[in-house]
């Protein structure tokens, strides 16, 4: 036992202090491994490196990775398949782009496509003029390109970003944290880049287009009372911004009073008699789409009053008759609900006048 303890029996105390030192080096070494190792790890983990290196959806992204770009007049110079396409896209936002002297950066087919070198491999003189000869429309080898249907939608939507994210014209910077793009839409979804020349969704369609996605708020424009959408004379985007924003709901403005005092600038105020603390959120009294009740009331009055304040009797009445009576509608005396500078004639802020 007292060699164990101490392996030199001569070394006295000394003994005892190597054994110590040596259990310390032990440690110290330990640590310094495990310091080598974790350094190697993020070493390796900083590598430039794929971490699955899966080449068919590389493929899918980027076009094949063999391919060169070629330009959109040799791409399309033989192929009548897309001649419609190609005048739409010369008249649209981004067709002008291909003009050197427009300034702007050169946007064309392959920039959405990929390179397209080896899609028009094949369209060699002898079969342009047998198509020619036949009648058969020319067209191109497509499935050497970017397979743009089969793409999940937010990889849809990077194609577009690439230009859209920064400089652009239009700029899209928060559609990354926005719900569309959380909820699986793409920009495609909204605007179809080959429909027409105009890439723009009109104000007048926007509603119909909308509705596609949501039928709770279409059903709600169908009540009695409803904001003017389906007149034509309100658009969802003088509310919401479609491409993503800071606010809930996407709306424009940072809240949704803000928002709503756009068009109801009497009701913003600031007011000496204010009322508590609904003024921020319209929402406490009002829904915004559609409502059975007037005003776009979430309740009829006076119910809706009456989950905030007690009931009270008619204290000024000319017949002994409605001495007793209750009111049946709040705002035939409160008049002004939403906030007044005046106070009732016994000096409180009433909301009366």
């Amino acid at each position: 036992m007292e060699l164990l303890n101490n392996p030199d029996p001569h070394a006295g105390k000394e003994g005892f202090l190597s054994m110590e030192r040596f259990e310390k080096w032990k440690k110290w070494t330990a640590f310094g491994i495990l310091g080598v190792i974790v350094a190697a790890g993020c070493a390796a983990l900083k590598e430039s490196r794929p971490i699955l290196p899966i080449r068919e959806y590389e493929t899918m992204i980027a076009g094949r990775l063999d391919a060169n770009y070629v330009g959109t007049d040799t791409c399309l110079k033989a192929c009548h398949v897309h001649d419609k396409i190609r005048k739409d896209f010369d008249l649209s936002t981004m067709g002008v782009q291909l003009s050197r002297e427009s300034g702007l950066p050169l946007v064309n087919c392959e920039s959405c496509h990929g390179a397209g070198s080896l899609a028009i491999e094949k369209l060699t003189p002898e079969r342009l003029q047998d198509d020619q000869k036949t009648g058969k429309k020319t067209a191109c080898d497509f499935k050497t390109l970017i397979d743009i249907k089969n793409l999940p939608a937010q990889a849809r939507s990077l194609i577009c970003l690439k230009c859209h994210s920064a400089n652009a014209s239009f700029n899209l910077h928060n559609w990354n944290a926005g719900a569309h793009n959380i909820a699986d839409v793409s920009c495609s979804d909204c605007h179809p880049i080959h429909g027409n020349h105009n890439l723009k969704v009109r104000s007048r369609d926007m509603a119909d287009m909308c509705d596609k996605c949501h039928p709770d708020v279409k059903a709600a424009f169908s009540l009695p009372n409803h904001h003017p959408v389906p007149e034509k004379k309100v658009f969802c985007n003088d509310c919401h911004d479609p491409h993503g924003g800071s606010s809930e709901k996407s709306l424009r403005q940072d809240t949704v009073k803000a928002t709503c005092t756009q068009c109801h600038a009497e009701k913003e105020g600031p007011f000496l008699y204010e009322h508590a603390d609904i003024m921020e959120d319209c929402r406490a009294c009002h829904t915004p789409h559609g409502s059975v009740n007037n005003k776009l009331l979430i309740l009829r009055e006076p119910y809706l009053c009456l989950q905030c304040h007690p009931t009270h009797r008619l204290g000024e009445t000319t017949t002994p008759e409605r001495k007793q009576a209750f009111y049946t509608r709040c705002s035939d005396c409160h008049s002004q609900i939403h906030g007044t500078d005046l106070p009732s004639p016994n000096g409180a802020g009433r909301f009366i006048r």
